[in-house]
């Protein structure tokens, strides 16, 4: 079972620790996907305060497990985009729930709140060189629809784009 619900204000430390875990996690890796303490506290309760962030839990009760934003547009990214769709961005899962399943379960919920907000597109990215996370999205039904190239001064980075119909 899986409880899914709207983050509050007192869960944006745990949430940022997950993501911690995650960014050390790639880094010792060395996969290219997310710079260690990229996002500060201060962002994640302002995407809470904003109604952005879910977090699951097994048990109603029990510890987090799991996190992510799901937004309603997302013009920096997905630009030139007009489709009725919901943006999954930041999905963290703890650590110790790896190969588990949860992220599938989180994905299917973050699907089925698209279709029931009458979006008939769930979408996210990840960096283009991730190949393992790119293979995952595929494996959960997204399909690989393009990519988007940033420049930051001297250096650029580009990113995969994924989407999935909601529609049954």
């Amino acid at each position: 079972m899986l409880t899914v619900e709207l983050a509050s204000a007192a869960d944006a430390a745990t949430i940022l620790g997950l993501r911690h875990a995650a960014e050390d996690w790639l880094f010792a890796r060395g996969i290219d996907q997310w710079t260690p303490r990229e996002v500060p506290l201060t962002t994640v309760a302002a995407q809470i305060e904003a109604g952005e962030f879910h977090v699951a839990r097994r048990d109603p009760r029990g510890p987090l497990v799991a996190a992510l934003r799901l937004i309603g547009s997302d013009p920096i990214i997905w630009t030139e985009r007009d489709e009725p769709a919901c943006y999954v961005h930041g999905l963290v899962i703890d650590r110790r729930e790896a190969g588990t399943g949860l992220g599938t379960l989180v994905l299917d919920w973050a699907s089925e709140q698209t279709r029931r907000e009458g979006r008939s597109l769930l979408r996210l990215d990840c960096a283009e060189t991730n190949g393992a996370l790119r293979s995952y999205y595929m494996n959960q039904g997204f399909s690989y629809v393009g990519r988007r190239e940033f420049a930051d001064g001297s250096s650029w980075f580009s990113v995969a784009l994924f989407e999935k119909s909601t529609d049954r």
